[in-house]
């Protein structure tokens, strides 16, 4: 990688507002005492004025308390407001999460900036966890704007913008201009009291491969940093404009393409090693879509943001209606491809990607129930990848890609599935594994994703966050409970582990870090989330009102 010497985090001002188009509305959430929330922040409430909540403990007010375990000293930040409340004890727990939370702080130039992918000291390699993931990050940025500390969002998004602007080159070939990077890491050198900081585009990546959810999650915390704090002038400074436009520019360009879908090589997402997800896999899609709605509610309607904002929704109606259509599975659409005929050539065609009935897997079939489906993992011509993958369907939930009906039947599927893809650790990033002489062709016989190792049907910690959300939004926050309650038996006890390994999640990954820190921060966001679900509109958009009408649903789908 090469060093670049790091630029200093710049003031910047609001000339114009923003359209304010995607207030989330949980107020139907479920049906026991409403209760009137004050938040501390400028946050539009217009949708969230009254919450109805229904917890398995009680809340009399929101009252944030203080943390016993945060550290004071460099952060300058005061220390965290505790899941406490008045009504209970907060878990032991929260107060080591936030302490593991804030030794994880990365500095530049005495300001915070992002958090180490792991602190793992005991860990003989510390290959590239000793760095600022973009992906990463996302989970620690939203517990920190949940406890009312944007101050290192705002760095962080300040700085990675910077970075986006620096030549990016993999051999000799020149990197889109709007790409941005999968990690960056922060240099301090005593002697001459400098701080350097060097990032990573891809060309330092197992692979090679460049990281497609980077700017997504990007605008995606953008938006969500905004929402916490009321504060509009962060993204509607032109540096953050045009770094919108440059992500945009890279994912809205014309080209061979038949399908509104993402075209994306092995290894581009969270899943960043060969895994078969290459083609359209539903990771990138979901928070493509996501980043597409997040942006729309920041752009400026100038004469450079219009021209975007029109390629956005073309673009958006496109691929809800691919998506809706093509990608989602439940018993019927099951059935239907199990009896398509082949080779059919018009317009008229139902089969329309020449799907072999025959390829679908066997498990499949065992695994749908009756009530329930879900995102497949991947549709391209004659190849459909029925896994299931955990954080393509949980943002397909929170972006409102999937349909009101879609998302309780996703839902449905996890509560009929518990077993399979929650176990004993929440949660399972795809399902099933594959192994055997498919896992040697589809993974170049990998060693670290294994069967239900890692990647390849492990059990992540962190995906906690994106379920209880998912949750909380479908009004199931019984999920949630169940699914941290799990989580709290173990996490501490094992300090935090990366991943999980087995089919249901009982041993602690074979290379897994300790003290990962997105398995911290994924727990107390889940933690905090629950006990006031006021804070998912933050990272949750309504379904797209004037996009109901054109899009129909899923012939297959029934209610």
């Amino acid at each position: 990688m090469d060093g670049t010497k790091g630029h200093g985090l710049r003031n910047v001002a609001s000339h114009c507002s923003i359209s304010d188009m995607d207030d989330y509305d949980i107020s139907k959430l479920l049906e026991k005492p409403r209760l009137n929330i004050e938040r501390q922040r400028s946050f539009d409430e217009r949708s969230l004025s009254e919450l109805t909540i229904s917890l398995a403990r009680g809340l009399d007010s929101y009252e944030p308390s203080y943390s016993p375990g945060a550290r004071s000293g460099r952060s300058g930040f005061d220390t965290p407001a505790s899941s406490a409340r008045n009504s209970f004890e907060p878990h032991p727990m929260v107060a080591d999460a936030w302490e593991a939370l804030r030794r994880s702080l990365v500095y530049f130039r005495g300001q915070p900036v992002g958090t180490l992918a792991a602190c793992d000291h005991a860990s003989e390699e510390v290959l590239n966890y000793d760095q600022v993931f973009v992906r990463d990050f996302v989970p620690s940025a939203l517990a920190f704007l949940i406890n009312g500390e944007a101050d290192i969002v705002k760095n962080f998004l300040l700085k990675t913008l910077l970075l986006q602007g620096w030549e990016k080159r993999v051999d000799r070939f020149k990197l889109g201009e709007g790409a941005m990077p999968a990690s960056f890491k922060v240099l301090h050198d005593p002697d001459r009291k400098t701080d350097t900081i060097v990032a990573d585009f891809g060309e330092s990546a197992i692979g090679r491969v460049a990281p497609v959810d980077s700017g997504f999650w990007w605008i995606i915390l953008l938006r969500a940093y905004t929402k916490a704090t009321g504060d509009l002038s962060l993204a509607e400074t032109p540096d953050c404009q045009k770094g919108m436009r440059l992500i945009l520019a890279l994912c809205l360009s014309e080209g061979f393409d038949t399908f509104p879908t993402l075209l994306c090589a092995d290894g581009c997402s969270m899943i960043d090693r060969r895994m078969g997800i290459y083609g359209y896999p539903i990771e990138i899609q979901a928070l493509f879509f996501m980043a597409l709605r997040c942006a729309l509610s920041m752009l400026k309607h100038d004469q450079e943001g219009k021209e975007f904002v029109e390629r956005i929704m073309k673009r958006l109606h496109a691929l809800s209606y691919h998506m809706r259509n093509y990608f989602w599975l439940d018993f019927q659409q099951l059935n239907d491809i199990y009896r398509y005929k082949t080779e059919e050539y018009s317009h008229t065609a139902v089969n329309k990607f020449n799907v072999i009935p025959d390829s679908i897997p066997d498990w499949v079939f065992d695994f749908m129930p009756t009530r329930g489906g879900y995102f497949i993992g991947n549709v391209s011509p004659a190849r459909m990848d029925f896994r299931w993958f955990a954080l393509g369907n949980c943002i397909a939930i929170l972006s409102s890609l999937a349909t009101p009906e879609q998302s309780a039947a996703i839902m449905d599927l996890i509560e009929a599935r518990w077993e399979e893809l929650v176990g004993e650790m929440p949660l399972k990033i795809c399902y099933p594994a594959i192994e055997s002489h498919e896992w040697r062709i589809v993974t170049g016989c990998d060693p670290k994703n294994t069967r239900w190792s890692y990647h390849n049907g492990g059990s992540w910690p962190v995906l906690l966050w994106l379920l209880t959300a998912a949750s909380i939004k479908t009004g199931r926050p019984q999920i949630a409970r169940r699914a941290i309650d799990l989580a709290e038996t173990r996490l501490l006890k094992d300090t935090w582990p990366e991943y999980y390994d087995g089919k249901l999640g009982r041993f602690i990954g074979k290379q897994a870090r300790k003290y990962q820190t997105w398995s911290v921060a994924g727990y107390l966001v889940a933690k905090m989330m629950l006990e006031d679900p006021s804070h998912l509109g933050m990272i949750s958009l309504e379904e797209d009102r004037q996009m109901k009408h054109v899009i129909r649903r899923s012939h297959s789908w029934t209610v």
